[in-house]
């Protein structure tokens, strides 16, 4: 068997590890360069991310992973000024699942490691078409081509492969949109101690900010050479820092907050758009599939499902490359269950 997977993000180099792990043959292709587009600087990691990784990955990537999480997230605070100082005046168990910060750059960096033979970058996919032998041929902005038995959709909000495969299913605009960045820990001392591993809600005033501290359990160079000396060296030189977020205006911080913004390391701020994909009813399984962000939008989690997703996915190609069941079935059982996960959570 061979797998086409486009999109090099998260849920699509899951995939292409745990096939690649399972001596399947795959190929991954990716618009933008080595280094992707913005999309956060962290991730609240949960219990189904990291079934995923330790599903997919080889021991030295999931080792290294959960080597450089922050600590446990159990609750989460509320922060206001009291007697012109930052406190914590209220504290309620997350409605997130419990969970631990990653970096999502580094995270993404461990996830190509071991795989650059197989991911080809600014290679922008722009159709597919099914063959007469039940194979699927992949055409590329260049004019380059590939064929596979599965073609999967792991490109993300944008998707290319959802507008030609599921063109029903149209993103939705929610109007908002949200400037995050990270700030080195040091120049907010006072807030680890405050806040410690957990994500806190600033509300002052018309304005609400949201925080987070990630202090590495193990410094990513350390953990680099103990785990995987091959990670490419860069990804690993990040300190301790602070992540933020502003979901709405953000005209009268007080001087600590605005510090945080001020001095915000500028290749990692950006300004993320919310979209939603409203549930798809059911479609026949073919050799075309997607996953994460491509077919359905989870703001805040999109990380954890798409490598969900991606853990799924990869059992049922396994199972079927190994003849223990059709193609078409295994992949139509794994877009039954999504389908079905996404109801759950829309409806919960």
């Amino acid at each position: 068997m061979k797998v086409l997977v486009i999109g090099a993000g998260l849920g699509g180099l899951t995939l292409a590890q745990g096939l690649r792990r399972a001596g399947i043959e795959v190929a991954v292709y990716e618009r933008d360069g080595a280094l992707g587009r913005p999309q956060g600087v962290s991730l609240h990691l949960d219990d189904r991310g990291i079934t995923a990784l330790r599903g997919c990955l080889p021991s030295a990537q999931a080792a290294m992973i959960e080597a450089t999480m922050g600590g446990l997230r159990e609750q989460t605070l509320s922060l206001s000024e009291v007697d012109g100082r930052l406190a914590v005046v209220a504290a309620q168990p997350s409605s997130a699942r419990p969970g631990r910060q990653t970096h999502r750059p580094l995270l993404r960096a461990v996830l190509l490691t071991g795989l650059e033979d197989a991911v080809r970058f600014g290679a922008e996919f722009t159709r597919f078409e099914r063959q007469p032998d039940g194979t699927v041929r992949a055409w590329f902005a260049d004019g380059s081509t590939d064929t596979a038995d599965v073609l999967v959709g792991a490109d993300g909000i944008g998707s290319a492969v959802r507008r030609q495969y599921l063109p029903q299913a149209q993103v939705v605009d929610s109007g908002r949109r949200m400037l995050m960045g990270a700030t080195a820990l040091h120049l907010a001392p006072e807030l680890p101690d405050l806040i410690s591993d957990n994500p806190a809600v600033v509300r002052m005033r018309d304005t609400k900010m949201v925080l987070g501290a990630l202090r590495f359990a193990s410094p990513p160079a350390v953990a680099r050479q103990r785990f995987l000396p091959a990670l490419r060296h860069s990804a690993a030189a990040v300190e301790d820092y602070l992540m933020w977020a502003l979901p709405g205006p953000a005209d009268d911080l007080p001087p600590a907050l605005q510090r945080i913004v001020d001095e915000a390391w500028p290749e990692m701020t950006s300004t993320l758009r919310i979209g939603l994909i409203p549930p798809i009813p059911a479609w026949p399984a073919s050799p075309v599939t997607a996953l994460g962000d491509a077919v359905h939008l989870a703001p805040g989690f999109g990380g954890n499902l798409a490598m969900q997703d991606a853990h799924r996915l990869c059992a049922a190609l396994i199972e079927a490359d190994r003849g223990q069941f059709h193609l078409l079935d295994v992949i139509g059982a794994y877009e039954e269950t999504m389908r079905n996960s996404v109801q759950v959570k829309a409806s919960a």
